[in-house]
Order: structure tokens, then sequence, then C-alpha cells
């Protein structure tokens, strides 16, 4: 088992480097929502400091924009993993995920 991935041993399964690439590819699309995640948490936390601790009107503006940047920039990322994980679900792929 490999992270919640059980591979197929059978004599039709694919090889090895098969049941690898695929696995690649789901923990592409997991580090793809983390990196949304990453993204969003520093506009988030960019915009309240912003806010919160300067003085200047633009760079207020500034903050109360970064903020809704951030949070877009959240949901976006979940919904396009949601989108992947399903459009991988939907592929024959040498194993299954253990969700």
């Amino acid at each position: 088992m490999f992270h919640g991935i059980e591979f197929k041993k059978s004599k039709n399964s694919p090889g090895l480097n098969e049941q690898l690439n695929a696995a690649r590819t789901i923990l592409a699309n997991e580090r793809t929502l983390l990196s949304y995640i990453r993204t969003a948490l520093a506009l988030f936390i960019a915009g309240l400091t912003f806010v919160r601790f300067f003085d200047n009107r633009i760079i207020e503006i500034i903050g109360w924009v970064f903020i809704p940047l951030g949070l877009i920039n959240l949901v976006l990322g979940i919904v396009r993993y949601r989108a992947t994980r399903n459009h991988i679900d939907e592929l024959d792929l040498p194993f299954k995920r253990n969700n």
C-alpha cells in the first residue's frame, strides 16, 4: 500500500512502471491542491496585514483586494482538485484508491 493506493497483482495487470505513473498522477494532483492552499493563505494573510498594520489608504485598498482573492484562490483550487480527482477516478487505473 502506498498512501491509500493498493496495487493490483494479477497476470493481466500493467507493469510496475505504469502503476507508478498512475500513482504519480494522483500525487501530483494532491501537490497542486497544496500549492493552491499555500497561495490562498499567503494572499489572505498579506491582505489582513495590509489592512490592519498600514495607514496608507492605497495599501489598505490592496489589502481589501487580496483578502477575497485568497478566498477565491482557495475555492478554485478545491474545485479543480475535485474535478481532476473525478477524472482520474473515471480512468481505468491499474489500482484502486482507498478513500
